[in-house]
């Protein structure tokens, strides 16, 4: 074997073992940053900063929120991101319209209780962000099934386009995690790594972010509050 390219989540035992190893590596979809292992990662933190400024610019002021579970690595940059240009512009994030995924995964079933637990609270959010594109999906179920209209009554934003995100009912708004160029830079770093060790010298862990994309479709239009 002479080369590994592994996408997203891998066991510290097992980051360790391909350490000893010595196997040119490339981890995808994993920050790994201070670590022998190379990694390739979107941009977390700034795609879900673009998903509130859109919102943000469409005139929304009170947004709700579905986080992701804290069991996930790569739960916690998207909300610093949601934070951080909260702060900017002086957005205020109601506690009450913060709600997070509970297990070690999205599900459509969760991601609809979630939303239905957001609209009993009666705290008038016009726009949603969700964690990922399912838990997106299962908003806008639970929304349509309270009567309310996506995105006249509240817009929705996701996170990760995934292929049937362009075909839902709207049609979704979301960040593009750009895993065309993020499979495209595994593939170098890890052809490089090889031939550095063919050639017995040494090439250091290489650590690249991907820069999210914002991906407008018919989720989300200009607040109904102005």
């Amino acid at each position: 074997m002479e080369g590994i390219i592994a996408i997203a989540y891998l066991e510290a035992k097992l980051l360790a073992e391909i350490s000893i190893w010595h196997i040119p590596a490339v981890i995808i979809g994993r920050e790994l940053i201070d670590d022998p292992i190379s990694s390739v990662v979107v941009d977390n933190e700034a795609g879900t900063r673009q998903a509130l400024q859109h919102l943000y610019e469409l005139g929304h002021s009170k947004v709700a929120f579905i986080k992701g579970p804290r069991s996930l690595v790569d739960s916690a940059q998207p909300w610093l991101g949601l934070e951080s240009f909260a702060h900017e512009v002086g957005l205020r994030i109601d506690p009450h319209l913060v709600v997070e995924i509970k297990g070690w995964n999205s599900t459509y079933r969760e991601g609809c209780q979630l939303a239905e637990a957001l609209l009993e609270r009666n705290r008038g959010f016009t726009a949603l962000v969700a964690f990922d594109d399912l838990t997106a999906c299962a908003a806008i179920r639970a929304l349509t099934k309270s009567g309310r209209v996506v995105p006249r009554d509240c817009s929705v934003v996701g996170f990760d386009d995934i292929p049937n995100s362009a075909f839902y009912n709207p049609p979704l708004t979301t960040i593009q995690q750009q895993l065309e160029m993020q499979g495209s830079l595994g593939a170098e770093i890890v052809e490089e790594l090889i031939r550095a060790s063919t050639e017995n010298r040494t090439s250091p862990p290489r650590h690249r972010r991907v820069a999210p994309r914002l991906i407008v479709r018919e989720s989300t239009c200009p607040s109904p509050r102005g």
